[in-house]
This record gives C-alpha cells, structure tokens and sequence, in this order.
C-alpha cells in the first residue's frame, strides 16, 4: 500500500522556493499593476489593491496551485470605459457586482463558460483588446496625450504622433518620450539578452529601477530636478495607513441605469474568458499535472473582485504572463501567489513615495508591448495556417470588437462562425437537428491496458464540446484514451485545437491519447487544428495527412514498411476468411506493408446487414501471407456466448494436457486434429503469455485484429510486433517438423 504524502511537510519543503518565486512575481506585478490601472484611468494604486486582494483571496479559497491573480490586461478598456460612463465611484459599484455574478457563476458551475466560445473568436477579441491597448497608451509612451472618440483613430494617429515627437522643441517631452522609447526597447531586447545576472530582475521592473535611478542622479550628483514633464510622472500615491484607513467612495446610484449593467455584464464576460482561458493554459504548465478546480477559482475570484472593489481596486483576474513566472522560478502551490501579495504590501509601505520618481511612458511602453504581443502579425500568420475560415472569423471579432466593443464583438464572432458551419455542411436543417444532440459515448474496455475508448458522432463543435470534455476530465491522464471520429461528419477548429491540448497533458503524464477516424475527411490545411468535414468522396490522402497518419508513416520508417493512405478497393485477399463470409469490405486504407507485400497492416471499413439494419464499420486488421499450408481455424478469447455456443453445438477444441489455454481460449475449426497437431506447447505457451487477439486462418493466411474499431498507434506498434513474432513461432515450427 502506498504511503500517503504528508501535506504539511510537503507544503514546508516547497515554502522557500514558493516564496522566492512570488518576489520574483512581485517586481512584475508592480509597476504592471500600476500601468494598468492609471491606462483605465483609475488611481495607479487601485492596480497594486487588486493584486494584494486578490493574491490573498485567491490563494487561501481558490482552486488552482500555481496561478497569480492581479489585474488583467483584458480589462482595462472595459475599465476605462465604465469610469468614463459612470465615474469612478460608479465604477467601483459595477465592478463590485459584477464580482458578485462572477461568483454566482462559480456556484452555478459554469467553468465551462469558455469552452462555448470559438477559438478564432477569443483570439480576434483578444488581438483587438491589444490593438485598444495599444492603440490608446502608443501616444502617451511618446509624450504626446490625444482624446479621440474611438479606438481606430487612435490607431490612425500613430504616425501623426511619432512625426510631432520628432520635431519637440520642450524639453520635458523629448525626456518624456525618451523614457518611452528606451523602456519599449528594454522589452523587445530583454528576452534575446542571455546573461543569467540580467535576468534576475524581470524586464517591467528594470523599467522601474531605471526610472528611478535617472531621477536620483538629476537630483543628487547633478543637483536639478527631474528633466521630465510633471504631466508625464506618476501623481502621488496615497501611503499605506491612509488606504487602509480612507476607503474609497462606491456609489450604487447609477444601478438602475443600463449603462450600470452593459458595463458590469462587460466585466464579467471579460474577466471569466481571461481567467478560464489562463487556468487553463497554466495547468499545462503546472510540473505536477495537476488540475485546477474552476468553479472553485470562480467563487474566490468574484469574491476578491467583491472586495476589491469595495477598498478602491479592479476585477481580480487569473494571469497567464505572471502565472507563466511564477512557474518558471519554481512556484508549485498557492503560497506563491500570497507571496506576490506580500511582497507588494512591502513595496507600498517602504517605497511608495519612490514610485512617483517613474514616468509615465515608461509604464505605458510596458502596456505597449504588451498590445503588441497580443496582435501581432506571427498571431494571424498562424491563424491563417488553420484555414482561410478561422481567418475570416478572426478579423470579423476583431473589427467588430474594434468598432462596437467587446460584447458584440464576440457575439459576432460566435455567429459567423455558425453561418461557416453552415455554409460548409451545406445542409442547415441536418446540422441544427444535431448540433446540440448528446453525441458522446464513452466506455472502459476490458483489458489488462485499462484504455477507454470514446466514439463521437455526427457533429462536434464549440457548442457541444463542453459534453467530450466533461468525458475526458473523468479520465486520469496516466490512462490510454482512443477518441473515435470515425461516426462524426464534421469536427471544428475549437475541438481540434482544445483535444491537442488534452494529447499533450495525457503524454507528459505518461498516459496515451490518440484520435482515430479523421482520415476520410478533408482538411483545407495541413495545421492539425483545422477543421475537418467527412469527404463525399474520399479523396486521396497523399498531401494532407491528419496526425494519426503522420505516426503511421513514422511507424512505417521504424518498422522498414512502405505506408500508403491511399484507399484502396482491392479487398478480394479478405473472401476467403469466415470473418467476411456475412460482411462486404468497401475498401482498406491506411497501408502498412514490407517489399514483397506477404504482410500488411491496414485500416478497413466494411458494412454488415442491409437497409435499416445497415452498419458501417472501421477496423484495424494485419494480413500475412504464410506462403504454406496450414489448417483453418479461428481462435479467439473464450467469452459466456461461447459457452452458449458450445452447447448448442459449436465445438470448441480443447487441449487436455492445456487446461488454462482451453478455459482462456475459444478455438474452431472443421479438421480438429490437423488443428491439434499445429497447436504444438509452444505455439499455445505464445498465445497464453500475450495479449488476446482474434485470429483467422484461411489455410495459407492469418487475419489477426484486436477490437471492431480503429487501433491507436500505440496499439498498431503492438499489432505489428504481435504478427513479427507469431509468424516466426509458426516458421520454426514448420521448420523443426
């Protein structure tokens, strides 16, 4: 019996490395916090609130280990436009509420939410939420403030603004712009930059020791004040006993109003997205494989926003930039994130009359990059990659978002993306009736390998991935999974990109996932995330190969086979085996065979019964041609219709001197004693110690195959060797008789 782990020494062994880790997140989380909030037009400080609320929130109730909770670079034009609309003290009441429905989500169970969102969707809302952050802080970073009515011609005055910046004849703004562009340029060059000693201090915060640096050397060795426009400096940051002793005002007058609730109902869809998707995205980075607990982070989140809100902060969201360093410097449960939280609670007691000394371009260049990051043009290079489809999907949320805001952006992006599918199943009533049927069947299959096997049918999509995804969180990633689209006819981006993420968590826990019956449908891309819809015709297969035929072909490589994904209709080889006897083979496909062709692996679609009684089936089958005679027979596990069997009369042929092989195995065939006299201790010693297989002989050929289903390639590899060492037994059998 396995010990169990001692938590509490565990979680004392780890507690350095948690907190260093969180210091480390601290000086990213400062002078980030403090960008933040003053780009949303709130006091700079209501940054710093919200990460040390929800820092201590999140990690003592919430259900992650290795996420940090702060502001969110999501939020900030949702922030800025309810400041804007309602005031500030209206703002801290929205954000409030919409704390209280992000915990109401939380308890209702709907961390889910983000799985009902197209991938290409968020990723547009995401870029223009870049582009609005950008576009907006790009002006202040070169010392040029500008009000416009809306983000493009923000957008648009980028030239205008750079041109004016070249040709300042104020000192203080050519300092101002300066600082911009020389902290932009510590971001684009700090990750090429190798040295291990820079790289102890995180870029954001070189910013911040930079800024001050400069400041001190005007001050003390040249005896002048700061060179820097006063517009252009962090205005004074309120000291640690007057936050904590002056709540700020929050003002519920505006509740009626729907400008209250667009901006509250924008907050909430904003920060559930980033967050879910950034839990996400760190539970592959966690080294534990451990998985977070959503609903649970949820009700933390929105009862951090809650707070949050009430003591002058922003929403608490979950980041995946600070999450990501906090994983990198060996954060591994959630005293790293009550760490980071600490850690800036001491920065605002001992430092906070030195972060008035940093310029406000330098802050917004760290805003700046970070627009960058999330529009940049690598991002729709890779979209594009996908397909043609996700791209228009893409720039719809985009402009939309751009244009109109958030909310329509992304119920834009929702929609077009159905009008796609419908477009593409050219059949929109068909697609209707199944789009939200339950489409997943999943089940454990009775081996010693403990694989589930999971079959999808008719159509799986972003709108009912959440029920495939709620089958394979049932599974421990240390299991093998098989997920079968042989019966879907059509399967979306977003499952395609979120099962690639699930095949990744499965192999780093040392478990198996494969994805079987793509191959009869077409793909307008090679990327693996493209979508796919069953061929009308299936095509040949040569130049667009899904991921299951490109291990195929890896395998053909290992094994010295040749591999062709060809269909191929000549199945006239498969006549003589009693398997096919009441069964039509269509075609095989999916070839793997040596150079003179006497043994071959394929994957095999065959039909059984006719009209409404109709079934079409796909299997995986190894043939070898033994270029000799031997009896006909069938052997396969011995099962209770069997047993039925051979009271009604079918013979099964035991082995007196074998009693564990005759009780394990079901073995027929007409001329029982040519059977016994093949069946020699060591050819029954090989089938015993292996795994069950159905095997058929014709007289001169062996037809082995495991399940009626398509094999993994973990169960191909096995397969093939299984055949390798059968035939051999069989040839130094014949040899020595």
């Amino acid at each position: 019996m396995t010990p169990k782990k001692n938590n509490i020494s565990l979680f004392l062994k780890q507690l350095p490395k948690n907190i260093f880790s969180g210091f480390v997140v601290s000086l990213i989380a400062l002078p980030l916090g403090l960008g933040l909030a003053m780009a949303s037009d709130a006091p700079a400080i209501s940054g710093i609130i919200t990460a040390i609320v929800g820092g201590v929130v999140v990690s003592i109730l919430g259900g992650s280990y290795v996420t940090i909770t702060g502001p969110g670079n999501g939020l900030v034009i949702v922030t800025l436009g309810a400041i804007t609309t309602l005031g500030l003290e209206g703002a801290f009441a929205a954000i409030i509420c919409s704390g209280a429905l992000i915990m109401l989500l939380g308890f209702l169970r709907m961390g889910n939410l983000a799985d009902f969102f197209p991938s290409s969707a968020i990723q547009g809302m995401l870029a223009a939420i870049g582009l609005i952050i950008l576009g907006k802080q790009f002006h202040i970073m070169f010392g040029h403030k500008i009000t416009r009515e809306n983000t493009i011609d923000y957008l648009v005055e980028i030239p205008f603004t750079i041109n004016d910046a070249m040709h300042y004849e104020n000192t203080g703004l050519i300092y101002a712009a300066a600082a911009g562009l020389l902290s932009l340029a510590i971001m684009v060059f700090y990750p090429k930059l190798r040295n291990k000693y820079w790289h102890l201090i995180p870029a954001p915060m070189w910013i911040v020791v930079l800024s001050i640096a400069f400041s001190y050397y005007f001050e003390l060795v040249l005896h002048q004040n700061n060179p820097i426009a006063k517009d252009y400096m962090i205005p004074e940051i309120p000291s640690f006993t007057e936050i904590t002793t002056q709540l700020p005002k929050v003002s519920f007058a505006k509740i009626g109003n729907l400008a209250f609730w667009g901006s509250v109902l924008s907050l909430t869809l904003i920060a559930s997205i980033e967050s879910l998707l950034s839990i996400k995205a760190v539970d592959k980075l966690d080294p534990e494989r451990r998985r977070s607990n959503v609903n649970r982070d949820l009700k933390a989140l929105g009862l951090g926003t809650m707070l949050s809100g009430f003591v002058g902060g922003l929403n608490v969201v979950t980041v995946i930039a600070r999450s990501s360093v906090n994983v990198n410097n060996g954060g591994s449960n959630r005293s790293a994130n009550f760490s980071h939280a600490f850690f800036l609670v001491v920065f605002i007691v001992v430092f906070s009359t030195q972060l008035t000394r940093i310029p406000l371009p330098a802050l917004m260049a760290i805003l700046v990059y970070t627009g960058y990051k999330l529009a940049s043009p690598e991002l729709i290079k890779k979209i594009f990659s996908v397909g043609k489809e996700q791209l228009l999907i893409f720039f719809v949320t985009l402009l939309t978002t751009l244009k109109f805001g958030l909310i329509l952006g992304i119920s834009a992006g929702v929609i077009i993306t159905i009008i796609i599918h419908f477009v593409i199943n050219k059949n929109v009533t068909l697609f209707l009736r199944h789009w939200i049927k339950p489409n997943v069947l999943m089940f454990k299959e009775n081996d010693k390998n403990s694989s589930y096997y999971v079959s999808v049918k008719h159509f799986c999509t972003f709108a009912n991935f959440y029920r495939l995804k709620q089958k394979l969180n049932a599974i421990s990633t240390d299991n093998d999974v098989i997920v079968d689209f042989s019966m879907c006819d059509f399967v979306d981006h977003t499952v395609m990109e979120n099962l690639n993420n699930y095949q990744s968590a499965f192999i780093k826990s040392g478990g198996h996932f494969d994805i079987v019956g793509l191959d009869m449908h077409d793909a307008d891309s090679k990327h693996p995330f493209a979508l796919r819809k069953i061929a009308a015709v299936p095509k040949l297969f040569g130049y667009n190969l899904t991921k299951r035929q490109e291990n195929l072909e890896a395998i053909a490589n290992d094994y010295d086979l040749i591999y062709s994904a060809d269909k191929n209709k000549n199945t006239s080889f498969l006549d003589p085996f009693l398997f096919f006897k009441t069964k039509q083979p269509n075609h095989i496909y999916n070839e793997l065979k040596n150079d003179n062709s006497n043994s071959k692996l394929f994957d095999i679609e065959f039909s059984e019964g006719e009209f409404i009684a109709k079934e079409v089936v796909r299997t995986s089958m190894l043939h070898i041609d033994l270029q000799e005679t031997i009896p006909v027979f069938s052997l396969d596990r011995e099962t209770i219709i069997d047993k039925v069997y051979a009271i009604a009369g079918f013979t099964d042929i035991n082995f007196d001197n074998h009693p564990d092989f005759s009780k394990r195995f079901h073995l027929v065939g007409e001329h029982t004693e040519a059977i016994k006299l093949f069946f020699t201790n060591e050819l029954i010693h090989f089938f015993e110690c292996n795994p069950y297989y159905h095997i058929e002989s014709n007289g001169n050929s062996l037809l082995i195959f495991s399940k009626q289903r398509l094999a993994s390639t973990k169960e191909i590899k096995a397969l093939l060797d299984f055949g390798k060492r059968l035939r051999d037994v069989i040839a130094k059998k014949n040899k020595t008789s």
